[in-house]
């Protein structure tokens, strides 16, 4: 797989912003198919950075009802990156 194909984009909420600020964890939803080895690679290529550790999350989708029809959301993965001290990704600042 490509970098850019398992990396599909940031997760910026306020836990993650707390999480970058504190622990220098960033949030990423991932391919589904992806695993930790895949995902550390990627963002080491795609950010120039030095990842020491990964943890990822099946996060399932959830039930809607739109009126009396239940439709269902897609299930995607997480994945929690742990980047070494003094490493940073510029992309969050500002975000």
């Amino acid at each position: 797989m490509i970098s850019y194909e398992i990396i599909r984009r940031p997760l910026i909420t306020e836990k993650t912003t707390r999480q970058r600020e504190q622990n220098n964890q960033f949030s990423f939803e991932v391919d589904r198919r992806a695993n930790r080895v895949e995902i550390r690679r990627a963002v080491e290529q795609i950010f120039n950075v030095q990842v020491s550790d990964v943890r990822t999350v099946s996060v399932k989708g959830k039930v809607k009802m739109r009126g009396r029809i239940a439709g269902k959301r897609r299930d995607w993965k997480k994945a929690i990156v742990t980047l070494m001290p003094g490493q940073r990704i510029d992309f969050f600042e500002g975000a």
